[in-house]
Order: C-alpha cells, then sequence, then structure tokens
C-alpha cells in the first residue's frame, strides 16, 4: 500500500495519459487475471491472501496510471480498505495456525464446528474482500472501473473477469477453512481468547466508520 502511495505521487510529476503508460496499464490489468487464477489454485492459506492482495494492487496500478480525479480518489480508497482487510485475514491465518500448525487448508477444515465465532470473522472479512455493498472496497473499486471504462470500455471485459475470480477464490477460501469435515487430527484444539476477538474489532471497527462517514477518505466526491 505503501508503494500504491508512491507510485500515485510520482504519477502526478508525468503528463497525464502519455502513450508510455499504456503498456503498464495492460500490464496491470492482465496482472489482475493472473494474479486471481494463481490465488485459485492455491492450497496454502497465506499464500492466497497474500496473492489476493496483489490482484488487488493491479487496481491500484492501473488507477494511478490514468490519472484521472477520480482514479485517485478510487486508488485511495481501495488501498485503505483493502489494507485493513488484508491485514485482518493473515490475523485470523495465524489464529488457524496457531491451532492447527499447518498453513495448507486441506488440513484445517470444518473449523466452523470448533470455532464458529471465529468463523463469523471469517465470513465478514471474506465478504469485506469481495466488496460487498455498502463497503469502501465497492467504492473504490467502482470509481477505479468508471475511470478505466471512459479510458477504453474494452477494459470493462478484463475487470468483470477480474472480479467474478475475485469472489471465486474468496468463497473457496472461506469454504476451505470453514466448512466440511473436521479432520480427526482437529478434534481437541483451544477456543478463541478475547485478544483476538479485540483485534479484529480493532480492524473492522474503522471499516464500519467509513461506510458511516466516507467523506474521510472520499472528500467531496
Amino acid at each position: 500500500k505503501l508503494g500504491g502511495y508512491g507510485i500515485i505521487r510520482i504519477t502526478l510529476m508525468f503528463t497525464p495519459l502519455t502513450e508510455l503508460s499504456y503498456p503498464f496499464i495492460i500490464l496491470a490489468l492482465w496482472g489482475i487475471l493472473m494474479t486471481g487464477l494463481i490465488c485459485m489454485r492455491q492450497t496454502d492459506l497465506k499464500s492466497l491472501i497474500a496473492y489476493s492482495s496483489v490482484s488487488h494492487m493491479g487496481l491500484v496500478v492501473a488507477a494511478a496510471l490514468i490519472q484521472t480525479p477520480w482514479s485517485f480518489m478510487g486508488a485511495t480508497i481501495l488501498m485503505i480498505s483493502h489494507g485493513l482487510i488484508s491485514s485482518a485475514l493473515f490475523c485470523l491465518a495465524n489464529m488457524n495456525y496457531e491451532r492447527t500448525n499447518s498453513r495448507t487448508m486441506l488440513l484445517a477444515r470444518g473449523l466452523q464446528m470448533m470455532l464458529p465465532l471465529m468463523s463469523t470473522w471469517w465470513l465478514l472479512l471474506n465478504l469485506f474482500n469481495m466488496a460487498l455493498p455498502p463497503t469502501p472496497n465497492l467504492w473504490g473499486e467502482l470509481m477505479i472501473m468508471t475511470s478505466l471504462f471512459n479510458w477504453s470500455p474494452w477494459t470493462i471485459l478484463i475487470l468483470g473477469l477480474g472480479t467474478l475470480i475475485t469472489a471465486t477464490y474468496t468463497l473457496y477460501m472461506f469454504l476451505m477453512t470453514q466448512r466440511g469435515y473436521l479432520p480427526k487430527h482437529l478434534k481437541y484444539m483451544p477456543t478463541t481468547h478475547t485478544r483476538e476477538h479485540c483485534l479484529m474489532i480493532m480492524h473492522l471497527l474503522p471499516m464500519f466508520l467509513l461506510m458511516l462517514k466516507p467523506e474521510l477518505i472520499s472528500g467531496n466526491l
């Protein structure tokens, strides 16, 4: 996210929409599809979350290179909101690892039966990751997609496919970790702690505040 902020600061120094930026915009859009497909093939939970962050940053890079007010604002909103969500997802992945001693999703299934409240956190964060209305993730993605569509209508094909892939691997991550039969080696595990729930609240509270008062990051748009 700091890298995305740096890209936005640097692109302000260049002439808007020069031909030199076109290959990088296409590469960023292509990267959204490629990293999304990599996420769908992942078995390592933390790798899946990391690649999903890379996929979202493809939108930020493309928006920064277009250099329109809407694209800059959308990139800022998306970086802030996804920064909170990806951090919370990494925290949840570490909580799973502390109990299962494995990051492989096939070896840590059915945790909803043992940890129902943690499963609720997983569901909320996955819905935020899929840009469910009225989350700030949706505002950021819509502003970026609108800017890209104005730049070239053909980009809507890649963006639509990328959105579909994002929803697919997010649901895949939730179903692989929370649903299914609980493996025999996970019959006994520690329950969730208060500090873990406090950690999730500290991640989600800013998101809900931004939903109630989006002017904090969107300005007068």
